[in-house]
């Protein structure tokens, strides 16, 4: 019995199942009945500690002076609460203003600076136009002074033809020849 005491000691026992547990053995077979461990008890929720019992009116005064100052403070705490969200609300609508400003003043530029961009176009390209007809112009006077040294050169050719067959039927020289001379 001391070497089964010595190895209970050692390892702990199993826990038996309670429906597994046959209790019509023998009684000289020592078996240990389990029981189930107990259920923890609910603590109850205590809100708030009872107010102990005032003896005297002194004690009545100064509880009395207590909770007044209580009130007065929660009166202030949320007082301050109501200013700072007050605070909050007012910076942002303020902050709100500032960016619609900006927005719109953003927009006005943005809106300038594209008509100027036209405006800039529209004279690039009316600036365009001037220079292509000045350069058409230009073209056109060049042609005409062409056409006239053209014009000049074939009545100085018709000229000449017609003085040196004049010369060859009359059978005269020229008085200049070749110019040089």
């Amino acid at each position: 019995m001391e070497e089964v005491k010595k190895v209970e000691a050692e390892t702990p026992p199993p826990i038996p199942n309670l429906a597994s547990l046959d209790l019509s053995n023998d009684v000289s077979e020592k078996k240990a009945v389990v029981q189930p461990p107990p259920k923890p008890k609910a603590l109850p929720v205590v809100e708030k500690a009872p107010e102990p019992v005032l003896r005297k009116a002194s004690d009545r005064d100064i509880a009395l002076a207590e909770v007044e100052k209580e009130k007065r403070l929660s009166f202030i705490a949320a007082w301050e609460e109501s200013e700072k969200v007050k605070a909050e609300n007012k910076a942002h609508k303020k902050l709100s203003s500032v960016a619609a400003w900006e927005n719109s003043k953003k927009a006005s530029v943005e809106a300038k600076l594209r008509k100027i961009e036209e405006q800039l176009e529209k004279k690039k390209a009316d600036y365009a136009e001037k220079m292509k007809n000045k350069t058409a112009m230009i073209h056109k006077q060049a042609e005409e002074e062409r056409a006239m040294v053209e014009a000049k050169r074939a009545e100085d050719i018709l000229k000449v033809e017609e003085t040196g067959a004049k010369y060859r039927a009359t059978g005269q020289i020229p008085k200049k020849l070749l110019g040089c001379f």
